[in-house]
């Protein structure tokens, strides 16, 4: 079966080097497009005027910070039930990458905050609920390091993550579930007439950068496994072979 072959480390290897050229260069020519529509060709909102344009960022970041987390707890349940040494290195390249995403969604929720609210922070349930889902990661990481043996380690915090997964749906779901200071989901939102309730100048270029971020995630991702494989995998005879002068 595919999936038992590409779950062999050698496999895999080769494959990551295979696509990470393909996801590097349409991530670069996203990321760009969808900058300069978002910094220079997108109109100035109606209620938030150019501070909208820290959306292209926050946005993108904070969606991946909850996806990421579900690639790690993913790869973290698939290590625990089938024993898959490549899950468990998946799940430990995806944790600081995660990690990254998540600092930026608050750092840039804060710089949004600041001219809307008035304040940089505020124990909102959105931004409480991301801060959190941070220390997650910071927990995963801090756990594995912990543990010498990495079976043992995988172990710990693949539970860690499942344990975390509950805070997913927190984040999401909190603007609808309290009163909170967070604007609601703009991109999934219909307004009265059955239109986006954001305006297409400003949803293209917000769903390209999301794209540009998705795709800027694999390919740190597949890079990050194939220096776990040959981190774990270095005293196996196809690395040695494969580092040879």
């Amino acid at each position: 079966m595919l999936f038992h072959k590409y779950a062999s480390p050698k496999v895999f290897y080769v494959l990551a080097g295979q696509l990470i050229p393909w996801f590097a260069v349409a991530t670069l020519i996203l990321l760009g497009y969808g900058l300069y529509q978002g910094l220079f060709v997108a109109p100035p909102d109606y209620q938030q005027g150019e501070s909208v344009r820290i959306m292209f960022i926050h946005v993108p970041a904070a969606w991946l910070s909850m996806f990421a987390y579900m690639v790690l707890a993913t790869a973290g349940a698939i290590g625990l039930i089938w024993n898959m040494r490549l899950a468990d290195m998946a799940a430990t390249a995806a944790a600081p990458i995660g990690a990254s995403f998540t600092l930026l969604a608050l750092v840039t929720g804060s710089m949004w905050g600041k001219p809307m609210w008035g304040t940089w922070w505020a124990w909102d349930a959105r931004l409480t609920s991301e801060l959190l889902l941070f220390f997650l990661y910071l927990g995963f990481m801090a756990l594995q390091a912990a543990i010498d043996e990495p079976r043992r380690a995988a172990r710990a915090g693949a539970l860690l993550a499942l344990v975390g997964v509950v805070n997913i749906p927190v984040i999401h779901f909190s603007v609808q579930w309290w009163n909170t200071l967070h604007q609601p989901a703009s991109v999934s939102a219909i307004n009265k007439i059955g239109t986006p309730a954001i305006h297409p100048s400003l949803l293209v270029p917000l769903l390209i950068m999301a794209v540009a971020f998705t795709l800027f995630f694999a390919t740190v991702l597949l890079m990050r496994i194939r220096a776990e494989i040959l981190h774990r995998e270095r005293h196996t005879g196809w690395v040695a072979e494969l580092v040879k002068p």
